[in-house]
C-alpha cells in the first residue's frame, strides 16, 4: 500500500500524456483537449464588400425592435471605393475606410510583433490572407449600413495636442442620415462610437443600430504549437456571465441563439489581445454570433433606436476596445471584462496571484525578479505543508530497508504483505498519505500560476536578465530547462528509493520527461519551477538530515 508512489506514477502518466499531446499538435495533428481553430480551408475574403448579403445582420424574431425589412437595403452601393483615413494617438494607429465607415486596421504602438520585433502588433487588418474588421450601420429599413459610402468631415488626424481625436462620417440614404463619430483618447485603448440618425422623411422610422466584429477563423501566426489558447468570439451578460464561442461551433451552427439583455458586451478574443464593443444605450439590445461567409464569422450587438418622428433625430452611443489584455485597462472598460484574460477554471485563485505579482512588480520593476519573489512567498505560505510532506518522506526513507524486507518475505502473499506494511506504519508512526496530501493541496495553486504566467500580456517581451529577454517565450539557450531537469534529478535522489526496480527507473526518468516539456514552455514558467525546485531541495535536505540525526 504505497499511496505516494501511486500518486507519483499517476502524475508521471499525465505528464507523458501532455508530452504526447504537445508533440501531436506541434506536428499538425488534432488536439485531444481543444477544438481545432482553423475550421475552413477556403480562402479568406480579402474585402468585406465582396462578401454575401449576409454580412448585414438581421434582428432576430424575439427582438422588440421594429424592423421593416429582413433584406439587405437595396440602396447600398455595391463594392464602393472609399478613402482610407489613418488616425494616430499615443497608443494606436487605426485605419477607417469611408466605404462603410469600417474600422479596417488597428496597430498597437506599444507592443512589438512576436516574429519581427521591428514591427508593431497589428491587431485588426484586411488583406494578406486575413480579415479582421469592425462594422456598424442601421437595419430596419433601406438605411445606411456598412456597405454604404460615407463622407469624412475635415479635421485633425494625429493626436498631438489635447486629449481627444475625433473622426466624423456622414451618409444619407432615402431621407435618413447616419452620422458615425469615432472618438479616440490619449492613453486609452478605448474608442467611443456614436451613431446619430436624422429622419427627413414624411413618416416615422424605427431603425436599429448594429455593431459587429468580423474575423476569419484561421489560426494566428506565432501561436505556440505546445499550448493552446482560445481564439474566437465571447459574449457576456449579467445573467449568463462569460461565454466563449468557438469558430468550430459557429461553423456547425452550434453557437448559442441571440441573447436579449439590457447589459453585457461582445468581444473577439485572442492570446494577449482583444477587441470588444459595449453598448451604453439604455434599454434592451441583442448580442449574437454568426457565420457570414466561408471562414468568416461575426460577434455583434443590435440596439433599437425606437421610433424617430419626421424631422426628428436620435443617437446611440457605445464603446469599442482594441488593445492588449492589460488588467488595469480591462477593468476600466466594462463589468467583468477582465474575464477575457483566460485563467482557465482556476480564475478564483489566479486573479489574486496576479494581483500580488502586480504589487511586487511595482517595487522591483522587473517581472523576472517578481516571479522569483512570488515563488518564495508561495513557498513560505506552504512551508508547514511542505515540511510535513518532507518529514513523512524522511521517515519513509529510514524504514525503506524494513519495507523491502517485508516485500521479499511476503511477495507470494499480498494480503499478509499489506497487513505487515500497515503494522510497520503503525509501529513507526508513519502516515502513508503524509507525503502526498500536502502536495495535492498545492496543485491548484501551481496550475493557477501556470495560467497567470501564460495569459498575462504583461510578461510579453518582458526581460529578466542576461539571455532571458522575453519571459513569455521559451528560453533561447535552454539553460533554465536543463537546470530544472538537474534540480528534479536531485529531488528524486533525496526521496525514498522505491523497492520496485521498475518504479525506481521511472522515477529517475521523470526529470528527463519534464525537461523535454519545459523546453517549449515560456521562460517565466520554467523560472518559477526552477526556483521552486531549488527551495524544495534545500528544505527537503535540511529536514532529511534532521530526521537522520533523530531530531524530527
Amino acid at each position: 500500500m504505497d499511496i505516494k508512489r501511486t500518486v507519483l506514477l499517476v502524475v508521471f502518466s499525465l505528464s507523458l500524456l501532455m508530452l504526447w499531446e504537445n508533440w501531436n499538435v506541434y506536428n499538425g495533428g488534432p488536439s485531444m483537449f481543444a477544438p481545432e481553430q482553423k475550421v475552413a480551408s477556403t480562402p479568406t475574403p480579402t474585402s468585406p464588400a465582396t462578401t454575401s448579403e449576409q454580412s448585414v445582420p438581421q434582428a432576430s424574431t424575439n427582438t422588440n425592435a421594429t424592423v421593416t425589412s429582413n433584406e439587405v437595403p437595396g440602396g447600398a452601393i455595391a463594392n464602393p471605393q472609399g478613402e482610407r483615413i489613418t488616425l494616430s494617438t499615443d497608443l494606436l494607429r487605426v485605419e477607417i475606410n469611408t466605404a462603410g465607415g469600417e474600422l479596417t486596421r488597428v496597430e498597437l504602438l506599444e507592443h512589438k510583433d512576436a516574429a519581427n520585433p521591428e514591427k508593431n502588433v497589428v491587431l485588426m487588418e484586411t488583406g494578406s490572407g486575413r480579415t479582421y474588421i469592425g462594422q456598424s450601420g442601421l437595419i430596419g429599413g433601406d438605411f445606411p449600413n456598412h456597405r454604404t459610402l460615407y463622407s469624412a468631415r475635415p479635421g485633425v488626424r494625429t493626436l498631438e495636442s489635447g486629449d481627444t481625436l475625433e473622426l466624423v462620417l456622414d451618409a444619407e440614404q432615402n431621407g435618413v442620415k447616419l452620422t458615425k463619430t469615432y472618438v479616440f483618447k490619449r492613453g486609452q485603448y478605448q474608442i467611443d462610437l456614436n451613431h446619430a440618425v436624422a429622419n427627413a422623411n414624411a413618416d416615422a422610422i424605427s431603425p436599429s443600430v448594429y455593431v459587429q466584429l468580423v474575423r476569419d477563423g484561421n489560426k494566428l501566426e506565432g501561436d505556440s504549437a505546445f499550448y493552446s489558447t482560445f481564439n474566437g468570439p465571447a459574449i457576456y451578460t449579467a445573467t449568463e456571465k462569460f461565454r466563449k464561442v468557438s469558430f468550430e461551433d459557429i461553423e456547425k451552427a452550434k453557437n448559442p441563439a441571440p441573447v436579449r439583455t439590457s447589459d453585457g458586451w461582445i468581444a473577439m478574443v485572442q492570446h494577449y489581445f482583444v477587441t470588444a464593443f459595449l453598448p451604453t444605450a439604455n434599454g434592451p439590445h441583442e448580442l449574437f454570433t454568426r457565420k457570414i461567409d466561408n471562414n468568416l464569422y461575426a460577434v455583434g450587438s443590435i440596439v433599437s433606436m425606437g421610433s424617430i418622428a419626421p424631422g426628428a433625430s436620435a443617437s446611440i452611443s457605445g464603446k469599442l476596445f482594441a488593445g492588449p489584455q492589460e488588467s488595469a485597462a480591462l477593468e476600466q472598460f466594462a463589468t467583468d471584462f477582465d474575464l477575457v484574460k483566460d485563467y482557465g477554471w482556476l480564475t478564483i485563485i489566479a486573479k489574486p496571484i496576479f494581483w500580488l505579482m502586480e504589487q511586487i512588480q511595482k517595487v522591483l520593476s522587473n517581472w523576472g525578479w517578481t516571479i522569483i519573489v512570488l515563488t518564495i512567498l508561495i513557498k513560505l505560505a506552504f512551508f508547514p505543508l511542505s515540511a510535513a510532506s518532507y518529514r513523512s518522506m524522511a521517515k519513509m526513507k529510514l524504514v525503506t530497508p524494513k519495507m523491502t524486507a517485508i516485500r521479499e518475505r511476503h511477495k507470494g502473499d499480498p494480503q499478509k504483505m499489506n497487513a505487515a506494511m500497515m503494522e510497520l506504519y503503525k509501529t513507526e508512526k508513519i502516515n502513508p498519505l503524509g507525503g502526498c496530501l500536502p502536495v495535492v493541496v498545492q496543485i491548484p495553486v501551481f496550475i493557477a500560476l501556470y495560467w497567470v504566467l501564460l495569459a498575462s500580456v504583461e510578461m510579453r517581451h518582458a526581460p529578466w536578465l542576461g539571455w532571458i529577454q522575453d519571459l513569455s517565450a521559451p528560453d533561447p539557450w535552454y539553460i533554465l530547462p536543463v537546470v530544472m531537469a538537474a534540480s528534479m534529478f536531485v529531488q528524486t535522489k533525496l526521496n525514498p528509493t522505491p523497492p520496485d526496480p521498475i518504479q525506481a527507473k521511472i522515477m529517475l526518468f521523470m526529470p528527463i520527461a519534464f525537461s523535454v516539456m519545459f523546453f517549449f514552455f515560456p521562460a517565466g514558467l520554467v523560472l518559477y519551477w526552477v526556483v521552486n525546485n531549488l527551495l524544495s531541495i534545500g528544505q527537503q535536505w535540511f529536514i532529511t538530515r534532521q530526521s537522520e540525526q533523530g531530531k524530527v
